[in-house]
């Protein structure tokens, strides 16, 4: 038992995902203890689950549990969404709670459980209206996002970094 605050981090899939271990060390270094919840297509080597489940020191969470199962986690302090996808924006927005990370994050949202965001997509679909309404509505419900990052090339040809510790930032007394 630890009277840490307990963090959620959400990972979806996209391809810098398989940085996530450097916000679980930022968030730890912050004195959270931090729980991973995942899409079940991140679940499909997107990260490495084996070495994030040895940083944390917990299971990562992908499906749901059965009734009557423990709650593997403590109820949240704070959640973060890093790096979120256009999909998923999109379904946690409309309340779509088709996976155990969505719901979950619809159900941070109605509990008032602070949320920081830090989006991972495209120019394009980030254009898109469906997903600009989403972020406003999300907004709205006191959601907080991080600059977008799309993953293009800079004039040099190097990608800029995505800025995990950002999230952490983003959560009150951050």
């Amino acid at each position: 038992m630890t009277d840490k605050p307990f963090l959620y981090v959400v990972v979806c899939a996209a391809g810098v995902a398989e940085g996530v271990s450097k916000l679980i060390t930022a968030a730890q270094e912050r004195d959270w203890e931090v729980g991973v919840l995942a899409t079940p297509t991140a679940m499909n080597g997107f990260f490495d689950a084996a070495a994030v489940e040895t940083q944390t020191g917990r299971p990562i969470r992908s499906a749901w549990r059965r009734p009557g199962d423990p709650r593997p986690f403590p109820a949240p302090d704070a959640v973060v969404v890093a790096p979120a996808t256009f999909n998923t924006v999109n379904k946690w927005a409309a309340g779509i709670a088709d996976t155990l990370a969505v719901g979950t994050l619809c159900e941070a949202c109605g509990l008032g459980v602070p949320i920081a965001v830090l989006p991972c997509v495209s120019g394009a679909l980030a254009a898109h209206s469906a997903y600009q309404d989403a972020v406003a509505r999300l907004r709205g419900m006191g959601v907080r996002f991080g600059d977008p990052y799309a993953g293009e090339a800079e004039g040099d040809g190097g990608r800029r970094e995505f800025g995990w510790e950002r999230a952490l930032d983003l959560l009150p007394g951050g």
